[in-house]
């Protein structure tokens, strides 16, 4: 690894002041789980390093009228094991406990995850079926933009290079809603195989209303699968959801890898369709 330099601010005024200034030759490190092994790689060689990881301004989860709003340093354990995000967005917490190990989970961060955009990452598919927006700051002001417009590609992100994720913002959920995050692993932790994110409201306590699926752990970023979505419109409990399958993995674009072929990440994105429908409109009834 190329030796770099260290710097630690104690405010998020003087992160984006030594972003600005360094533009180009800095990188931003919070957790630090992604970036690392990056390095390691000599993958990237930055000239140097800016903490976030001290910035407790950006340590919060916040209830609000109508959203919820999390502080980019924020880490997966806090969000997971939070009363709020357990009453009000369970999906989040589902999602939460699939990351890693508790160990990744108490020091990695949720700004961190979505900012590495990694493919296979899970907190992006369930904040996407939601309708999430993140906040961006640099020194001349600040920015919101959907999650969706904010993942550009593949491990990129619509960041500027002097920017800093800093927030995300997630609506409540309509009256009679649900959601599930399913996930096909090898073993406990590791990234997924094929992972769906669900969310659906209902008509009342009967049909589904509007459905919401995000397909992850893809050769792209997360896909919104809105044939599935069309598909499911209508559908009660234990009715046959082969279609909504079936059109799901019409959406998917999975590629063989050392980890599984594309013909196996299909049939799991048909199974985690099924399965994670099923559990969302089992939530949605109960709520």
């Amino acid at each position: 690894m190329k030796p770099f330099e260290f710097l630690a601010p104690k405010t998020l005024e003087e992160a984006c002041s030594l972003l600005s200034e360094r533009k180009g030759e800095a990188k931003l490190i919070a957790g630090g789980q992604s970036l690392r092994p990056v390095m390691r790689h000599r993958l990237i060689a930055p000239e140097c390093l800016i903490n976030l990881k001290g910035l407790s301004e950006l340590n919060y989860i916040k209830e609000l009228p109508g959203e919820l709003k999390i502080g980019a340093i924020t880490t997966h354990r806090a969000i997971e094991t939070s009363p709020i995000i357990g009453q009000k967005f369970p999906i989040l917490a589902e999602m939460e406990r699939q990351v890693g190990s508790v160990q990744i989970r108490n020091w990695g961060t949720i700004g961190g995850s979505l900012a590495h955009a990694d493919p296979a990452g899970d907190p992006a598919p369930a904040l996407l079926a939601i309708g999430t927006k993140v906040k961006v700051v640099n020194t001349k002001g600040e920015r919101e933009l959907s999650l969706e417009n904010f993942l550009t590609g593949y491990y990129e992100t619509a960041l500027d290079t002097d920017e800093i994720l800093t927030e995300i913002t997630i609506p409540y959920l309509p009256p009679n809603s649900g959601g599930s995050y399913l996930k096909e692993v090898i073993r406990a932790g590791d990234i997924g195989i094929a992972t769906v994110a669900a969310i659906v409201t209902l008509n009342g306590k009967q049909g589904v209303k509007e459905a919401k699926f995000i397909l992850g752990a893809q050769s792209t970023p997360p896909i919104r699968a809105a044939q599935a979505e069309r598909a499911a419109v209508g559908k009660r409990p234990g009715d046959n959801t082969t279609d909504v399958a079936e059109a799901a993995a019409k959406e998917a674009n999975p590629q063989t890898d050392v980890i599984s072929s594309a013909e196996y990440k299909l049939d799991m994105v048909k199974s985690l369709t099924k399965r994670a429908l099923s559990s969302a409109i089992t939530q949605a009834q109960a709520a």
